[in-house]
């Protein structure tokens, strides 16, 4: 097989890994989506209680399976579904497949988020900053209300596909730009919010428990699926770049770096997101005005972040550079997760026999034509926000099942305390693994059910945030992949014995 189909290079550093898988959750997920998630899940009197079911999540969901997700990855050295193979057999296959389709589906959408912050990056530069909410909404609303998000959408989805052609090299010494980039702009920005008059009552409603609030399933989900969202953890992401993962690089260490800073970033860019607009608005505004506006702006608050940041650096001195800087580290964000979910298809194809080239020009032109509906309607981008993010406790399941059936002691002694590593993983993760994941999935998705289909037309697979609709295309995609396992299987291993 040629060295270009076979993308058999490994990263060249430990930091070149770290800051690669940071780069897979490090963006829009911490910047855009989990402040308006924090808002939309607050109570009366704050948001604090979210934030204690979202770092539950992290110790007791996320880094377990990221740890897996390396173990998975670094052992198998192929994709999603060869690495699932490998490990449990062909068939399972479906299983991988399906976890690959969740972070597939994912970019579809995740592009067009990424066109937002390029597009916001060239109207920093281009256009006077927005003075007040009206001029902000002026903005969102007219770009949406054209094609320039299609444009976007494809420009992002071309460049990705441009780096993931060249090869993981390429993967690491972009990241080691973009990532460093994001966090200095990201702190700068944070400097200048906190110092807003009355920012402080933002940051005070941000981490205040309203402890009613951990009485509903939902608050629990979307503290869930926004830990996997920022941490990367069951995308399948962070398995594909184990693939590439140096033997003598420690799993462990690497899992909690990732999913501790990943979540420091979320945190970062609340505080900076909050301080802002109660800082703007709190001398016109009480604080639950102020929450409603946060939690309206745009379909479930997809304008939050593109409403509210333009008009923070309205109130900087040289506002206008830290905004150029802010919506640049954002795009480079965005650009970077984006890279890693076209890899991750890109590989699943590679393992089954086609060209590098080919691959990356099929995964491109797919998610383009995909895209292209959440490009047009943001309705329709909330939607496949809200069911493949739900899809993500599934993915954890099927991650989670993996490394049961193969053995959770098994599998830490082998694949995670080998021989070279720093630190020794004990048996909490197993543990973890085998009872806790598969319980908070379990449990959560009858909670979810339950309550789904209490509301009024949760039959209804065409409303945005039905029951059906997410129960349908979980369905469709789960049915093909498991009808055609055994091709999927057969294709992957062929090519995979042929070398």
């Amino acid at each position: 097989m040629s060295s270009n189909n076979s993308g058999n290079k490994l990263f060249s550093s430990k930091l070149g890994l770290i800051l690669s898988v940071l780069g897979i959750a490090v963006g829009t997920g911490n910047i855009w989506r989990f402040p308006r998630i924090a808002a939309q899940n607050g109570g009366q009197e704050g948001a604090g209680a979210f934030l204690i079911a979202w770092l539950c999540c992290l110790f007791l969901f996320s880094i377990p399976l990221i740890i897996a997700e390396y173990g998975i990855g670094r052992n198998g050295r192929k994709g999603v579904i060869g690495s699932f193979i490998k490990l449990v057999g062909e068939k399972y296959a479906w299983m991988g497949a399906f976890i690959g389709f969740v972070a597939t589906a994912i970019m579809f959408y995740y592009s067009v988020i990424a066109g937002w912050a390029l597009y916001y990056f060239i109207k920093s530069i281009t256009a006077e900053l927005p003075a007040n909410v009206e001029q902000a909404e002026a903005i969102w609303y007219g770009f949406q209300g054209t094609a320039w998000p299609s444009v976007f959408h494809a420009l992002m989805i071309s460049a990705g596909g441009y780096i993931v052609y060249k090869g993981i090299s390429s993967i690491e010494r972009i990241n080691k730009v973009l990532i460093p980039s994001l966090l200095f702009v990201i702190v700068i920005a944070m400097v200048r919010a906190v110092t807003l008059p009355g920012s402080f009552e933002g940051i005070e409603y941000l981490f205040t428990p309203d402890w009613s609030t951990l009485s509903k399933p939902t608050v629990w989900i979307e503290a869930l699926t926004q830990n996997a969202w920022d941490t990367g953890a069951a995308w399948g992401l962070i398995l594909t770049y184990a693939a590439y993962m140096r033997s003598q690089d420690d799993i462990t260490m690497s899992a909690f770096q990732t999913g501790i800073g990943n979540n420091i970033v979320s945190l970062l860019a609340a505080v900076t997101i909050f301080s802002t607009v109660f800082g703007t608005l709190g001398s016109s505004m009480g604080n639950g005005e102020i929450l409603n506006l946060m939690q309206s702006s745009g379909p479930a608050g997809t304008g939050l972040t593109f409403m509210w940041m333009p008009q923070l650096f309205n109130e900087m001195a040289g506002g206008k550079i830290f905004a150029i800087l802010f919506f640049l580290g954002l795009t480079f964000a965005a650009f970077s997760s984006l890279i890693s979910m076209i890899e991750l298809a890109n590989r699943v194809l590679v393992d089954a026999g086609v060209l590098r080239k080919r691959a990356t020009l099929a995964v491109c032109i797919t998610g383009f034509l995909f895209g292209l509906p959440s490009a047009i309607s943001t309705d329709f981008l909330v939607n496949q926000d809200s069911v493949w993010g739900i899809g993500l406790l599934v993915s954890g399941a099927f991650m989670s099942f993996a490394i049961i059936k193969f053995n959770p002691t098994q599998f830490r002694s082998q694949l995670i305390n080998t021989e070279e590593r720093e630190y020794t993983l004990g048996k909490w993760w197993d543990f973890i693994i085998k009872y806790i994941v598969p319980i908070e999935v379990i449990s959560l998705l009858i909670w979810w059910i339950y309550q789904g289909a209490s509301v009024d037309a949760w039959y209804n697979p065409i409303s945005t945030f039905s029951l059906a609709t997410v129960l349908v295309q979980w369905g469709i995609a789960m049915g093909l992949f498991y009808y055609y396992n055994d091709k999927l299987a057969g294709k992957t291993m062929q090519e995979s014995n042929s070398n």
